[in-house]
């Protein structure tokens, strides 16, 4: 049977309008519109610290990556969930304001924040982001890797990355702290990324420090955040140009 020129015409706009349809529903939740910030730079302080292992460093242990000849070759091949530095000082701690904003509504930052496969590894294994702030996942790898986030409060995503040079972005929608990620390819590799709607959190580095910049002046709960150590959390009181200092101790 010979279709008509309009039943042509009909059947493309629906298929159309069904391609539409599909390609909407995996596009990513809108970002909130910017908004000036509500921290007067002439009052801001800061929150600065250090977050300290107690007890005997676990040794370092060794990864078999054998299962892919790529990344049997790659030099770092130990295990990063507990990392001791320099004077005790316990690394990629997620370190931020839990409480005591009161509601404030801070700008989305325009620059994205970029999550790489390097080396077999997810680069950095912990960082953070803002509700609404693009988030670059990168391979600089040039085998086979998996991106599969594992949120309880956002969408959960998992896409491929077959060769070295392959990028793809993600807005979440609502804060979470924090959303794991896995390689299904490669069961050592891990990263965790704490969502929030405001833009005071850190981790810390190998020395253990941290330091979250331009707060308002105020009383806050900031928590620490480990992967397998568990959470503590503090009250700080921030004045006028006052650089408040706390620490955190995590016991082995």
């Amino acid at each position: 049977m010979r279709l008509t020129p309009l039943q042509v015409f009909s059947g493309c706009a629906v298929v159309l309008a069904l391609v539409t349809s599909a390609c909407k529903a995996e596009e990513p939740p809108p970002t909130p519109a910017a908004v000036t910030n509500p921290v007067d730079p002439a009052t801001a302080g800061s929150i600065t610290g250090m977050v300290k292992f107690e007890g005997k460093a676990p040794a370092a242990q060794a990864i078999t990556m054998d299962s892919d000849p790529y990344c049997e070759k790659q030099p770092k091949n130990t295990i990063e969930s507990v990392v001791v530095g320099d004077g005790s000082g316990l690394q990629n701690v997620f370190v931020y304001v839990k409480e005591g904003l009161r509601d404030r509504v801070f700008p989305v930052p325009s620059t994205p924040v970029v999550l790489d496969q390097k080396g077999c590894r997810y680069v950095p294994r912990v960082l953070g982001i803002q509700v609404g702030q693009t988030l670059e996942i990168a391979s600089s790898d040039n085998t086979l890797h998996n991106v599969h986030a594992l949120p309880q409060q956002n969408r959960e995503f998992n896409m491929a990355h077959q060769l070295a040079g392959i990028k793809h972005t993600h807005v979440f929608s609502t804060k979470e702290v924090m959303v794991p990620f896995k390689c299904d390819v490669h069961k050592w590799m891990n990263a965790f990324l704490g969502v929030l709607d405001h833009p005071f959190y850190g981790v810390t580095a190998g020395n253990g420090h941290f330091e979250l910049k331009g707060l308002p002046p105020g009383t806050y709960t900031v928590e620490a955040w480990h992967e397998k150590l568990g959470t503590q959390t503090q009250m700080v009181t921030v004045g006028e140009k006052q650089a408040s200092d706390i620490s955190f101790t995590f016991k082995g």
